[in-house]
Formats: C-alpha cells, sequence, structure tokens
C-alpha cells in the first residue's frame, strides 16, 4: 500500500466531560465491526478498559481482541502517530480523544503542519459529543463547549432519551445557530452506526460538498425541506448583514456564524485578503469554508481553514446549470460581519 496514495483517516473526537465519548470509544474497541481503528486517549483511567479485550500489550500501545489498538498520548501526539505508523499491518483509521476540556483545533492543525503525520494521514473529520441535557448549562458557563460544536464537522446530540422533543429542537436550534452546516445525528447511549462517524471525509471539504452540493447553503431560501428530507438543514434565517437569527435558542452563544456572497472573484486581490484576515483575525476564526468562482476560471476553488492556517484547491469544473457565485462562511468570535462584507465584495471582478 502506498502510504501517499492511501493516507489514513484521522478522527478527532471532542466533548464535554460526560457527554458520551467514553461510551463511544469503547463500542470503537469492543464491537465486531470489521475494522481495525487505532484510538488515541488521553488518560487511561478515563476509558476504563476491560482487561479481557486486551489480548497483548507493550508500553503504551495495547491491542484489542477485535483488531483494534488502543495508545495513550504522554505528551506528544505527533510522536505517537509516528510510533502508530510504525506498526505491521497498521489499521483503517485512527481515532483521537481529545479532553474534555480541550480546544480541538490544536489536535486538528496537527496534522496540517507537520509533513511526515500529514503525508501519512488525513484529517477526516471533527466529531463532537454533546450531552443533550446538559448542554444548556454548559454553554452557559463553559466557552470550551461551545468551540467544540463551532469547530465540528458531525455533532452526536447523545442522551436523547432524557430530553423532550420540545427542549431537543431548541437544542439542534442553538447547535445551528453555532455551527450551520455540521451534520447532527441524535442518539441514546452513544449508539450510531460507525461509517456515520468514522470516514466521512467531512473535514476535506471537496467530499462533503460531493456529498452534499448544498453543504454551504444552509440559509438558502431555495434550500427548503421537504416532507421526507433527510438532511439536517438549520432553522435559521439570514439578514442582509450576513447575521443568523435561529428561529429557536436557548443560550446567546458568543460564536457567530457569518455567510458571505459575492460575484466572480479576482484570484489577486481575493489571496490577499484572506491571507491578511486570517493573520489580522484568525485567534477569533474557529472555522472557514468556502466555495469561490474565480474570472476567466472554469473550476471552482475550495478554501477552508482553522484560525490563521488556510488550505484551497481547485475542486472540479463549474457545471452549465450552476450559478457561478462566491460563497464562504466564518465562524469565530468578535468578528466584524460589516468589514468581513465590505472587504469580501471588494475583491469582485468589475
Amino acid at each position: 500500500m502506498n502510504e501517499a496514495t492511501n493516507p489514513i483517516p484521522v478522527t478527532v473526537l471532542t466533548g464535554y466531560l460526560g457527554a458520551g465519548k467514553t461510551t463511544l470509544l469503547n463500542r470503537i474497541l469492543s464491537e465486531s465491526h470489521g475494522k481495525r481503528y487505532a484510538v488515541i486517549v488521553n488518560e487511561f483511567g478515563e476509558i476504563g478498559i476491560d482487561n479481557d479485550l486486551i489480548v497483548e500489550s507493550d508500553e503504551e500501545i495495547y491491542e484489542m481482541n477485535n483488531g483494534c489498538v488502543c495508545c495513550t498520548v504522554r505528551g506528544d501526539l505527533v510522536r505517537v502517530v509516528e510510533g502508530l505508523m510504525r506498526r505491521p499491518g497498521r489499521f483503517d483509521a485512527i481515532v483521537i480523544e481529545t479532553t474534555g476540556l480541550a480546544d480541538p483545533a490544536p489536535v486538528a492543525q496537527t496534522f496540517f503542519m507537520d509533513e511526515d503525520v500529514r503525508r501519512k494521514t488525513r484529517l477526516d473529520a471533527v466529531v463532537a459529543v454533546v450531552d443533550a441535557k446538559h448542554l444548556p448549562l454548559r454553554l452557559a458557563d463553559s466557552r470550551e463547549a461551545e468551540d467544540q460544536i463551532a469547530f465540528a464537522d458531525v455533532i452526536l446530540l447523545n442522551k436523547t432519551d432524557l430530553v423532550d422533543e420540545e427542549s431537543l429542537l431548541k437544542i439542534e436550534a442553538t447547535i445551528r445557530s453555532i455551527n450551520p452546516s455540521a451534520r447532527i445525528h441524535r442518539t441514546e447511549r452513544a449508539r450510531i452506526e460507525l461509517d456515520k462517524v468514522l470516514d466521512r471525509g467531512a473535514f476535506d471539504l471537496q467530499r462533503a460538498l460531493d456529498n452534499d452540493p448544498h453543504f454551504l447553503d444552509h440559509d438558502h431560501p431555495d434550500h427548503a425541506c421537504t416532507p421526507d428530507c433527510d438532511h439536517d438543514h438549520g432553522h435559521d434565517h439570514q439578514d442582509d448583514h450576513g447575521h443568523h437569527h435561529p428561529v429557536a435558542d436557548i443560550h446567546d452563544t458568543s460564536v457567530q456564524s457569518i455567510s458571505l456572497r459575492a460575484g466572480p472573484l479576482v484570484p489577486d486581490r481575493f489571496f490577499p485578503w484572506i491571507q491578511k484576515t486570517t493573520q489580522i483575525e484568525g485567534p477569533n476564526i474557529l472555522r472557514l469554508k468556502g466555495i469561490i468562482a474565480f474570472d476567466d476560471d472554469e473550476e471552482r476553488y475550495v478554501v477552508q481553514g482553522i484560525h490563521m492556517i488556510v488550505e484551497g484547491d481547485h475542486q472540479r469544473p463549474w457545471k452549465p446549470d450552476e450559478k457561478r457565485e462566491s460563497r464562504i462562511v466564518f465562524i469565530g468570535r468578535d468578528l466584524d460581519p460589516e468589514k468581513l462584507k465590505r472587504t469580501f465584495e471588494a475583491c469582485q471582478a468589475k
């Protein structure tokens, strides 16, 4: 197997203390799903792995009888990942658990910054496990809980059996107001088909757009749900300034989602703009995602970033029936929607 052409997918699993991450990890490590996962955890104490599941162990990598392995980070994540990559036979995917209080961004950034890791792996998705019963409280007293939602590609709204339907709808609307593009799954005891969480390609914006062409259209009036639609679209609308207004909200979040649109852009204006914006506002930008139409360019350009790290690439040719417009979504704190809108539109071809 060629490492360069078949990089190992990495899922970053985040969620507040008690949300259900450990339950999900134990399912990965013990169920007979026919895949071999490497699970990296911060502390074994939290996981409580049953010794009956462990086949053999060395210093910090434990093999499970279902072919999975589990290891602990005692410091450097890069070192642990490189150690895993040297194991014969390897595995299908890596799952990394962040601590309950951790911001997932630095973990995700590792897979962009370290060249060796980047060559052998690819960030597949950031998955957040959310406690449906306690989320309102968490959001009121914890900035980290909000960041974990803002950063996620996939959200498991867990413990739904403890909350009534009306409360669930309000909680989902709040999640949407923080992060309009994440896919939400309702779960009890973190029970979910693992293929809905792992190897989703959700962090890969190109693949996400191929799976759902309206991935960035959650505020679009012509993207209304039909009764049989199974998408989890946002129950919110947008005013002329790019602000989102959730229909029902249980918490006034400090994270904002700003959605911008423009016509075809001039590359020599857009690239300096995105570099300057992320350098100045980087700490406040949790995620950015966009599809850009460049003037005199027949291909869609897909861009995304975490804080100050921005990546972009041509995706595919524009289809004849597609409206050639540029769309970008910022999720962050203390951002100036008016300034972003004005400067983004200034990149347009005259």
